[in-house]
């Protein structure tokens, strides 16, 4: 059983940057798809990034590349995604996500994902 524990959400100005963490923990963290995805509001959950399990491959939702970035420590067993230029529609709840199996499908599907976090807050205000 994989658990994903995230921090480093709060409160930031428009324009501003913030870094999330994901702790897992379970024996599958050091071979799992990760990936990072949102729910603001009203609105539908929605990915935003995703990297292999090698870090070799990374993905990104249209809406944050060049601003977003996703990165992994496989020692430390930690995932990371740093968030600059935030704006107001970058406000979600921002959820870690792990696939406990292989997967070669379309990583911004919620459907790549067996585990998910408890979320963690990001507000920009403008």
């Amino acid at each position: 059983q994989v658990q994903l524990v995230e921090s480093g959400g709060g409160l930031v100005q428009a324009g501003g940057s913030l870094l999330l963490s994901c702790a897992a923990s379970g024996p599958t963290f050091s071979t799992a798809l990760m990936g990072w995805f949102r729910q603001a509001p009203g609105k539908e959950r929605e990915f935003v990034a995703s990297i292999s399990r090698s870090a070799g491959t990374k993905n990104y939702a249209d809406s944050v590349q060049g601003r977003f970035t996703i990165s992994r420590d496989g020692a430390k067993n930690l995932v990371y995604l740093q968030m600059n230029s935030l704006n107001a529609e970058d406000t979600a709840v921002y959820y870690c996500a792990a696939s406990g199996r292989y997967y070669s499908g379309p990583t911004y599907s919620t459907g790549a994902y067996d585990y998910w976090g408890q979320g963690t807050q990001v507000t920009v205000s403008s």
